[in-house]
């Protein structure tokens, strides 16, 4: 699913377990995006780095689903 923007804060789910990651940074190298996510709940060893996919519809990260309601903050 896709969003205008990704934001620090967000939830997202992992579509594989369902398991809830939290936005902690986001940044760029060349020409690509990327999102830390830790889980929420998890050992200080659960963090992923995802590349950003930017798409006509907006952005979205491989693999997870929007976990919130509304992407307003």
């Amino acid at each position: 699913m896709a969003v205008s923007a990704i934001q620090l804060g967000q939830l997202w789910k992992l579509n594989e377990t369902g398991d809830t990651w939290l936005v902690t940074k986001i940044y760029s190298e060349a020409f690509s995006s990327y999102a830390m996510l830790r889980k929420v709940g998890g050992a200080e060893a659960d963090v992923r780095r995802v590349k950003v996919d930017r798409g006509g519809d907006g952005v979205s990260l491989p693999g997870y689903t929007i976990a919130q309601e509304a992407e307003a903050f």
